[in-house]
């Protein structure tokens, strides 16, 4: 596993001898010459420690911690620091860096404050480590520093809310944040707070007693009660009735339940994840949402970014919907054209993940050859968006399917497919240009 640390020191010969001893200790190590310069590195060199100097010309310590703070705050930062600038130090250890060391300080000592720091935040992007990023695709920065958070957050038991946009995968990452907890051998439940009808929302999340109302033939156990010592994830809590909110508000402060019909109230254990697409803190303020709940569930809060903002991600997670799709149907992998693959790239994707996904299946069962074209997938983007394509594209992408049926009649046979077309085949063979078909990908292909 590689260990990055950024060292951003303006005194050329420490940088120096310090590089070479955290290189022979097997660190990957990038050093800068002065604080703007360190800056410059954070993207590319995507660091896991840095380790600075508090006193730079340009940019000195205390700006780059600063940088780093909003920008990347799972990430770690070291101070080195003069024996006059200890007070400046001390400052940055209290505002959240990990640890500061005098000048000048034993590299044993800097080698063991770096792999506690590394103990204590891991890699984000290191998936092999604890399998925490198995379940979520990507190789985006902004996405890497969310699971980096969400990894921190999963060794505590604060509730936490996810507040991102439709179709970002926030179920996926309650998920995971309850598999690398200490409740990951306990049960996860999920309700959907905005699918649930108001009359039937306390019955599923607290249960029922046998003749508690019309049809209760038997008694129910809620979802509190089913996920005790596990994790209760509320997705799109923001759509939770007011009336129900006091109810869900007295059982987080009690920690106890009273089924519905029931006269006793029964203990629960539950770690709650709640995830939202609308802006609660807007909606305590308009008085759509209790503020005592928002502040019972808001413990930690964290942001899926939407998928317009990880674009270097697109390619990745199509490749990964469609080898899941061929390996569900036992099927040989399909994949993009270099057209359509940039489509995809550069498309708006209002519903994020969610629609992407939703347009590889559908490419992907429409396309009747190995290499899915552009036009049906603009033709898909179109149609997922409710627009009605043109009659010159609808055309076109009858034409393209109507000559990939011929083939695949024919087995590929040109002379055959032309014939049966009535067209010649240098005509037969420009279409097939045009439309991106080869006709080896049907040869030895059996007919449906």
């Amino acid at each position: 596993m590689s260990k990055r640390v950024l060292l951003i020191d303006d005194d050329k010969d420490l940088l120096k001898l310090v590089s070479m001893r955290l290189t022979s200790d097997g660190f990957e190590v990038a050093s800068a010459d002065g604080g703007r310069k360190g800056l410059a590195l954070l993207d590319s060199f995507q660091p896991q420690v840095v380790v600075t100097d508090l006193r730079m010309d340009d940019i000195d310590g205390m700006a780059v911690f600063e940088y780093v703070k909003a920008n990347r705050p799972s990430l770690p930062v070291i101070m080195l620091t003069a024996h006059g600038s200890i007070p400046h130090a001390l400052e940055a250890t209290r505002r959240g860096a990990f640890a500061y060391l005098t000048k000048p300080f034993d590299s044993a000592e800097l080698v063991s404050e770096i792999n506690s720091a590394l103990q204590a935040y891991g890699d984000p992007g290191d998936e092999s480590s604890d399998g925490f990023c198995a379940r979520i695709v990507t190789r985006s920065p902004m996405m890497k520093e969310v699971l980096s958070q969400s990894r921190m957050v999963a060794q505590s038991d604060a509730s936490v809310l996810i507040q991102s946009e439709s179709g970002t995968g926030k179920e996926l990452l309650a998920r995971s944040i309850h598999d690398a907890s200490e409740r990951s051998g306990k049960p996860f439940m999920a309700i959907n707070c905005s699918a649930v009808p108001e009359s039937l929302l306390e019955s599923e999340l607290f249960g029922h007693s046998k003749g508690a109302f019309t049809g209760a033939t038997k008694n129910h156990e809620g979802l509190f009660q089913a996920a005790y010592g596990g994790t209760l994830f509320l997705d799109e809590v923001g759509d939770m009735p007011m009336g129900f909110q006091a109810k869900l508000l007295r059982v987080l402060q009690e920690r106890e339940v009273r089924p519905v019909g029931s006269t006793t109230s029964v203990p629960i254990d539950v770690r709650i994840i709640s995830a939202t697409h609308f802006d609660l803190e807007k909606e305590v303020q308009e008085q759509r949402f209790r503020k005592d709940l928002y502040y019972r569930l808001n413990v930690v809060q964290l942001s899926l970014p939407p998928l317009r903002e990880r674009r270097d991600d697109i390619p990745l997670l199509a490749n990964h919907f469609l080898r899941t799709l061929a390996e569900s149907k036992g099927q040989a992998q399909k994949r993009f054209s270099a057209e359509a693959l940039e489509i995809l790239v550069s498309a708006a994707w209002p519903g994020n993940v969610r629609q992407l996904q939703n347009i590889v299946e559908q490419t992907t069962v429409l396309s009747s050859t190995q290499v899915i074209p552009s036009q049906l997938v603009q033709n898909a983007l179109k149609m997922d968006s409710g627009e009605i394509p043109s009659f010159a594209e609808a055309r076109d992408n009858f034409e393209r399917e109507y000559l990939a049926e011929l083939l695949n009649i024919t087995q590929g046979n040109v002379s055959k497919a032309s014939n049966l077309a009535k067209r010649n085949r240098t005509e037969f063979y420009r279409l097939l240009h045009r439309h991106h078909l080869d006709p080896s990908e049907y040869r030895g292909r059996r007919q449906a």
